[in-house]
């Protein structure tokens, strides 16, 4: 059924599907909904008004709810979560892997929690208190505990017989088998292809690459995002302060770390968070977004302050209320562009105390370049639009003033905020638009009322 629903393509899922939600019979609908993937079913819910999201919930499998409600965001999932009575929770929690119940059991009701608990197995409920021991935004929150295990001594004829007659079902993604002593200290790794082409009677101890460390479960998910894009892994161990193996990440946690640290960035530069629903009442999304524009009007009413303190100045010569927003928008793309640029570098894990210097250099020097360039052109263009060659070298002084005001605050003030324990993406935007506007205007006028009036 997913393959027909990519049929018609002059359509897309969710055109086809509202189709079908408006005309189709109750049956067609369902058949078509549980015929795609978790993930798919998630993004068709974030898709619709609430009125008939609720509707389609209800046609969803029981089986795949839980996993349709992790790939969901925050807002959705708690909100389909108060619509649901306590055995359906308890049923949506049965299927999922341990890794991903640890990131759903939290967001449940404390009865359903101890519900869902007493339904585990001892093997499984320790496991996932051993998930839950870390935070969700580290290489311990992001793990499985589902892994194999060999010893060093044993044959590769051994292990194959105890895969095929004793394990029954090899874990998803699994690439390597872990190799731990007695004492499940991590050894090595060994890869599956590896067992499949080798000697029958070789030693794993022989085999196991120890190239690849282990994880410290207390290592930041950013980080870990990185060592996987950098190995080109699908698959590693995580170990404690021990040295003892715990479990393993996979590449699909960590594509969605990857996919949440992009939406944070994009969305936290207006404000928003990536987990907000787009389809929430008109209430909440103005109470969530009141607060940044109230943010932005302190800034902006600093702005006006500087103007006004030349409102007699503007007053005399016309000319500088024109030109006023050149200088100030020229600051702010120029330190726009340097702040994505640093942000960008900061999430790759690109910049440290070794090269930020010669980072605020550079800035520093396109900035003065690419003032002197733009200055000329504005200062030209003043010139023939007014006929005053001393207002072009004033606005074409203070472009160069801003431009290089834009960049090294670019530079500096993601730098700055990360150091003090704030977000950069959250902050950067506003704390680069205040200083551009202010030192854009305040240059502009200044040298104005000095040379002009």
């Amino acid at each position: 059924m997913a393959e027909n629903i990519q049929e018609p393509r002059t359509l897309t899922r969710l055109q086809q599907f509202s189709k079908v939600l408006q005309s189709g019979t109750l049956q067609q609908l369902q058949l078509m909904l549980n015929g795609l993937f978790a993930a798919e079913i998630a993004h068709l819910l974030e898709s619709l008004p609430r009125e008939k999201r609720e509707f389609v919930w209800e046609l969803v499998e029981p089986d795949l709810q839980g996993d349709v409600l992790l790939d969901v965001n925050d807002d959705i999932r708690e909100h389909l979560i108060r619509q649901m009575e306590t055995s359906e929770l308890v049923a949506a929690s049965e299927g999922l892997e341990v890794d991903d119940l640890a990131d759903f059991i939290q967001d449940l009701p404390d009865t359903v929690m101890q519900l869902v608990l007493q339904s585990m197995g001892s093997q499984d409920r320790h496991r996932l208190e051993s998930i839950l021991s870390y935070p969700e935004d580290t290489a311990g929150g992001l793990m499985n505990t589902d892994t194999i295990t060999v010893r060093p001594n044993n044959t590769i004829d051994v292990v194959l017989r105890y895969l095929r007659r004793s394990r029954g079902k090899i874990p998803a993604m699994t690439d390597n088998l872990y190799v731990v002593d007695r004492d499940n200290k991590y050894l090595g790794q060994v890869p599956l292809t590896d067992l499949l082409t080798r000697e029958p009677s070789m030693s794993i101890g022989e085999l196991m690459n120890t190239e690849h460390p282990g994880i410290s479960a207390d290592m930041p998910d950013n980080d870990v995002a990185t060592m996987f894009e950098h190995r080109e892994l699908v698959s590693a161990p995580v170990i404690n302060e021990n040295n003892e193996l715990l479990g393993r990440i996979t590449i699909d946690d960590v594509i969605d770390v990857i996919r949440e640290d992009a939406e944070h960035s994009l969305m936290s530069m207006a404000g928003l968070s990536e987990e907000d629903d787009m389809f929430a009442p008109v209430i909440t999304s103005t109470r969530r977004r009141s607060i940044w524009l109230g943010t932005n009007l302190i800034t902006a009413l600093l702005a006006s302050w500087v103007i006004g303190q030349f409102g007699a100045t503007i007053e005399k010569l016309v000319a500088l209320a024109i030109l006023m927003p050149i200088v100030a928008s020229m600051g702010g793309v120029a330190g726009s562009q340097t702040l994505t640029l640093v942000i960008r570098a900061m999430a790759l894990g690109q910049i440290d105390t070794s090269n930020a210097g010669r980072l605020i250099v550079k800035e520093l020097s396109v900035g003065i370049l690419n003032g002197l360039v733009w200055a000329l052109i504005i200062s030209l263009v003043t010139i023939l639009w007014f006929d005053d060659v001393q207002l072009g070298f004033i606005i074409g002084a203070a472009i160069i003033v801003n431009l290089v005001t834009g960049a090294l605050a670019g530079a500096t003030v993601p730098l700055f905020l990360k150091k003090v324990g704030a977000d950069p993406a959250l902050g950067g935007g506003v704390v680069l638009t205040t200083i551009t506007d202010v030192v854009g205007f305040l240059s502009f006028l200044g040298l104005a009322a000095l040379f002009l009036i």
